[in-house]
């Protein structure tokens, strides 16, 4: 008869829960430890199936509600499978997709049951302080543990594998000390998240500030100076349509286009604010549709099939390389001596005439279009070719301004995200400040931990 396992005793147990020093991430302070994940853990799996109880209301953490930093409440009849039992101040930690940094601390916003989705991984130990895992689980080096391991072929089929995320080490420090972290790190995001949220409003508001620089354009106030200054008459402005400023509108090629060949195909995709994107292109060495359809330095395209949103898009071709166009564009063949080019896409590109293409728009199943007719019958302003030139000059300029204070808020807002992973990596090597050294050691809170098991 075999014998019976003798129960590990708590120094025994403590040792077995000790990271060994040669598999330490990095140094932490002194009255720290390093522990295996799940030595701490000390929760205990339980299936809830809420189809059981079809009228019953649940308090439900699934990774979509994470979006929301709310979780679903929602009635068992709703909920198709079964889920896992949660309580507050529970730590999840997503299983898919490991590259996505998802973790979440269960809040217990409603009297009702807590459930979990089964693709979260549980973490629950009330001697630790919650948000000091949740945190943790956050930082670099844990991220990179939890993608050392895992099962599925890449991207939402990737996942974290629980059994090796259990073995993961974790720095344990003092309960005082964890609080402190927690108390540092929130003030010091905060402050972040405040100036995050001012960069924001700056980064949002570069389509108002475009859309009042073309209006301002367009009514004329831009160039008003400029007209006072060459003597020329706020009288000189009139109306006409394309269809009378253009000689033809062209539909491009209805051939498919390949991966490669001589001549460049744009299509709807390669135009983006006002401009040519040359990426995500498409050719075609068709010799007719090269000759019939091949584009000028100059020659202004409009989108005229998309989405509601996107539908009348237009931008200009500078013959950066030889080029047609697909058949969902339109060519506007505009008259040199009445219209600039860059003139007239500015002004497709305005509030204005996005107005008209939402008022003249056909509806399809997922796509609106214009037509050229409806197109040809849009009337713009026209000052005199001098004006319009002084006009795109300055649109130019200051469009260039907005632009790089566009990308100096991108460029901040991107810091603020690396200063947060600074602070993460700084917190849990004890270097925020915050850790004194003459508190005991965290030992004896692992003592007591384990001591419940």
């Amino acid at each position: 008869m075999p014998k019976k396992k003798t129960a590990l005793t708590i120094e025994e147990r403590l040792q077995q829960a000790l990271v060994p020093a040669e598999e330490q991430p990095y140094e932490v302070p002194e009255n720290w430890v390093w522990v295996r994940l799940g030595e701490v853990n000390k929760y205990i799996s339980k299936s809830v199936n809420p189809i059981s109880e079809p009228d019953k209301i649940f308090e439900l953490y699934s990774v979509p509600s994470m979006a929301d930093n709310y979780p679903e409440i929602i009635v068992g009849s709703d909920i198709g499978s079964s889920k896992q039992s949660v309580c507050k101040d529970d730590v999840l930690l997503c299983k898919i997709n490991p590259r996505i940094n998802r973790v979440w601390k269960v809040s217990q916003f409603t009297d009702n049951e807590l459930i979990a989705s089964s693709e979260w991984i549980i973490i629950r130990n009330n001697h630790i302080d919650a948000n000091y895992l949740r945190y943790c689980f956050q930082s670099k080096y844990f991220r990179e543990f939890m993608l050392s391991n895992v099962s599925g072929v890449g991207g939402s089929l990737m996942r974290a594998q629980p059994k090796y995320v259990q073995t993961y080490p974790i720095p344990l420090p003092p309960l005082s000390e964890q609080q402190r972290i927690v108390e540092r790190i929130e003030e010091l995001f905060a402050k972040l998240d405040e100036a995050k949220e001012r960069l924001q409003e700056v980064a949002d508001s570069f389509a108002v500030r475009k859309a009042a620089i073309l209006h301002k354009a367009f009514t004329g106030e831009l160039t008003k100076q400029w007209r006072r200054e060459n003597g020329v008459s706020d009288e000189s402005w009139e109306e006409k349509t394309i269809g009378e400023i253009c000689s033809s509108l062209k539909y491009g090629t209805s051939k498919k286009s390949s991966d490669d060949g001589e001549v460049v195909v744009l299509r709807m995709g390669n135009l983006q604010n006002g401009e040519i994107d040359w990426s995500n292109l498409a050719y075609t060495s068709d010799e007719e549709d090269i000759k019939k359809y091949l584009l000028k330095s100059g020659d202004v395209l409009f989108n005229r099939t998309n989405s509601p949103e996107l539908v009348g898009k237009t931008s200009i071709y500078r013959g950066e390389m030889p080029a047609i166009y697909a058949g969902y564009l339109i060519k506007l063949d505009y008259e040199k001596n009445i219209v600039v080019g860059d003139y007239l896409n500015y002004y497709l590109n305005s509030s204005k005439a996005k107005e008209y293409y939402m008022q003249v728009k056909t509806d399809g199943v997922s796509q609106s279009n214009i037509n050229a007719k409806k197109i040809g019958e849009f009337e713009i302003p026209l000052p005199t070719l001098s004006e319009q030139h002084e006009i795109v000059r300055l649109i130019d300029d200051l469009l260039a301004r907005e632009r790089a204070a566009q990308q100096a808020t991108e460029q901040a807002l991107a810091s603020i995200d690396l200063m947060k992973k600074s602070i993460l990596a700084r917190a849990f090597r004890g270097e925020l400040g915050t850790n004194k050294a003459s508190e005991a050691s965290a030992l004896e809170l692992l003592r007591q931990v384990l001591a419940e098991n």
